[in-house]
């Protein structure tokens, strides 16, 4: 097949699922909604196959994923190109990237700062669980993105960052009050959680391995966020999974109490990115992978 792709036509579709709908899509290009209707068939019909599933919201079909991840990587060449043959060469670079909370709060930017600033790096983040980060990728919403998937797919390399160290602690008033006699399950039952989101299992995968506990059987919070994750339990709210990295910068401020002191969890971390890259963001990975690893060790 010949691909000559209407810019137009590819603009509407990425609209579509990028805002989840055909009118925000319309209103985020100033057409109407029959416009970008009418642009993503004709898109589809030139490509012979269905590119979104018509839900709310909006999403791509399997060869709508195929032909985001060649729009995203498409656009990024295009503007790596651009800054090379910009005159000034201080063009910027967008680092379109998935990352988990935690990364995000602890190591990334210590480790990166340097490096981001120096490749003079625009920064587009979506913050996502380290379980489904891999995802975004995969759909073509980012070009880079840390996982616990050790395994690349297709037309990607995943090279391991290093490891990341969890301990379950809780603040020194929540253990009076709810684990007087230690962490049994007994009482595990009734102490309250604190987990990021719905999708975060480092709590429930620990509690279900260690004591037998499947999810839903504890009272749990729901808190994004590295930091304020870390302070509703060093505030007694609850107790759960705290990255090793964030209680060696808080000690001496909290004292936590380690719930499983000789039981760490231990999640390696791997950087995913397409094999086919553009110079910059070639040197760009070798150094995050470099910067990484003398963190995560």
């Amino acid at each position: 097949m010949n691909l000559n792709l209407n810019p137009k036509h590819t603009e509407a579709f990425r609209a579509v699922i990028e805002t989840g709908s055909f009118e925000q899509a319309a209103a985020q290009l100033h057409l109407t909604s029959p416009a970008i209707s009418q642009r993503v068939h004709a898109l589809e019909s030139m490509l012979g196959n269905a590119l979104i599933v018509r839900s709310r919201p909006a999403r791509a079909t399997s060869t709508g994923h195929r032909l985001m991840q060649y729009l995203k990587r498409a656009q990024m060449l295009e503007a790596d190109l651009a800054a090379e043959l910009a005159v000034e060469q201080d063009a910027p670079m967008r680092l379109v990237l998935a990352l988990n909370a935690d990364s995000i709060g602890t190591w990334f930017f210590p480790a990166l700062s340097d490096v981001l600033i120096r490749e003079k790096v625009l920064l587009d983040l979506t913050v996502e669980d380290q379980d489904h980060t891999y995802t975004l990728l995969e759909t073509g919403m980012a070009i880079g993105c840390i996982s616990t998937e050790p395994k690349p797919m297709r037309g990607c390399s995943a090279v391991l960052l290093g490891v990341m160290r969890y301990w379950l602690v809780a603040a020194e008033a929540f253990c009076d009050r709810w684990f007087v006699d230690g962490l049994t399950r007994k009482a595990a039952r009734s102490a309250p959680v604190v987990a990021y989101t719905h999708k975060d299992t480092l709590q429930s995968s620990f509690l279900l391995s260690k004591l037998g506990l499947p999810a839903g059987a504890y009272p749990c919070h729901y808190v994004p966020g590295a930091a304020s994750h870390f302070n509703a339990i060093r505030y007694g709210l609850g107790y759960g999974m705290v990255p090793e990295l964030l209680l060696k910068a808080s000690a001496g401020k909290h004292e936590m109490i380690y719930l499983a002191p000789n039981k760490p969890l231990e999640l390696a971390l791997y950087w995913h990115t397409w094999k086919v890259q553009s110079p910059r963001m070639e040197n760009l990975s070798r150094q995050i992978i470099s910067a990484a690893r003398k963190i995560l060790k």
